[in-house]
């Protein structure tokens, strides 16, 4: 075994030329009231790796340009379609009438784990929310799921950007495995 070179992964990408045709999931994530430009630089990174269809920051989720923000980013403001909305529900309620099951990641009374979404939940609107106050219980009245990933210490949740990475490619997998 041995690391591939910087060469040999680059073969392994999309090519930037081809980035606004690629084939996406059709998966939008809302991501409203993040408060940290370094999690939503994280989430737009990870969301360029899957390949999702868009991402709407709302609320007061900063938006690019950012010099913090594109510090984790690593460019990826440039590949994933975005845009900025303050009011979520707007957004959630036009994808709902859209076809979209609108499904977010919170621990409520009805969550299931996140890998038991199925197929037949696309297309699908994730919405991730606040670092400490999560998705708003306006937003999570507006869902059809509610999705958690399980915790087994003594804290009950992760970093936003982190779970969102384990659910984004959790989603990811159960689309491509169609």
């Amino acid at each position: 075994m041995r690391k591939l070179t910087h060469a040999e992964i680059s073969k392994k990408r999309v090519p930037e030329s081809q980035i606004e045709s690629a084939a996406r999931i059709p998966l939008v994530v809302v991501v409203d009231n993040v408060r940290s430009l370094y999690n939503v630089g994280s989430i737009f990174r990870t969301s360029d790796g899957a390949m999702i269809e868009k991402l709407v920051l709302a609320g007061y989720t900063p938006h690019p340009p950012r010099r913090e923000i594109e510090k984790t980013a690593l460019g990826s403001t440039k590949s994933v379609p975005w845009e900025y909305t303050k009011h979520p529900l707007d957004i959630i309620l036009n994808l709902k009438e859209r076809g979209y099951r609108i499904c977010c990641l919170e621990l409520t009374d009805k969550s299931i784990q996140y890998n038991n979404v199925t197929i037949a939940e696309f297309p699908l609107c994730l919405v991730i929310g606040n670092e400490i106050s999560g998705v708003s219980e306006e937003v999570v009245a507006s869902c059809n799921l509610a999705i958690e990933i399980p915790m087994h210490g003594i804290k009950q949740s992760l970093n936003v950007a982190v779970a969102y990475g384990i659910a984004i490619f959790e989603l990811a997998r159960i689309w491509r495995a169609r």
